[in-house]
């Protein structure tokens, strides 16, 4: 007899912004699997729930365990931020499976979808991700610099909005700087740039600057950036913070 397991997320931060589906999740589970900050923002609620906490970069390692508890007849919840499917443990857990032993592929395995960061960020300072976009993570530790340009050069000639994720840390804090200079080769300098920090929780702060004038240093880890496109908008409020919004229809659409 196994157990199950599920990749939950729990949002960008307040826990209001964690869905029914992921807490009931939690509530059921007799293990909890995760990053120790994480596992941190989890009440104890459930008697007796085992927590096994675990470094940030071992989300292969945190997987196999996870199934393992699993196949074990254990209610496993891997717990991730934001969005499990969005560059998090979703992916982890299905690679984990893939290679490891067939009992694995039996095993009872859901996914319940979270608040990524891209939409918290986005719904801060109104709706950026009106048209079509798309979302790239600045980390090399699991792709090369030679993807990421080649993916931002993309988007770039594609004129979507886009959301970088990892936009900077301590070991790469040069890499935002250098995206920027990429897309500059394409969109002009007036375009859109919004930089907001800690999205959903009671520490949010955003910046909304253009290409041209856009500092990168502002970024870090908790930091997501959305460049506009070429239809994206501003509204300026007096005495409040402008509204950002890409409109749904092309000005030339009949």
């Amino acid at each position: 007899m196994t157990g199950t397991l599920t990749v939950v997320g729990l949002g960008p931060g307040r826990s209001e912004l964690i869905t029914p589906s992921a807490a009931d999740a939690i509530a059921r589970a007799t293990d909890l699997v995760g990053y120790g900050p994480y596992l941190d923002r989890i009440a104890t609620r459930v008697e007796g729930q085992r927590r096994h906490a675990s470094d940030n970069r071992v989300e292969l390692e945190r997987a196999r365990h996870a199934l393992e508890l699993a196949a074990g007849g254990r209610y496993v919840a891997v717990i991730s931020g934001g969005d499990p499917g969005v560059f998090a443990m979703a992916a982890a857990v299905f690679e984990a499976v893939e290679a490891g032993p067939l009992e694995w592929r039996r095993l009872d395995i859901k996914v319940e979808p979270g608040v990524t960061a891209m939409l918290a960020a986005a719904a801060e300072v109104g709706a950026p991700l009106g048209g079509d976009f798309c979302a790239i993570s600045l980390s090399d530790n699991l792709k090369s610099w030679a993807t990421i340009t080649r993916r931002l050069e993309a988007a770039a000639a594609g004129d979507f909005v886009i959301a970088l994720y990892n936009p900077a840390s301590k070991a790469r804090p040069h890499q935002l700087g250098e995206a920027f200079e990429i897309l500059r080769r394409t969109k002009p300098s007036s375009t859109i740039i919004v930089m907001v920090r800690a999205a959903g929780t009671g520490d949010v702060s955003r910046t909304v600057t253009t290409l041209g004038d856009v500092d990168p240093s502002q970024a870090d880890m908790r930091t997501l950036v959305l460049i506009g496109s070429s239809a994206t908008r501003l509204i300026s409020r007096d005495g409040k913070a402008p509204w950002i919004y890409t409109p749904r229809r092309e000005t030339d659409h009949p």
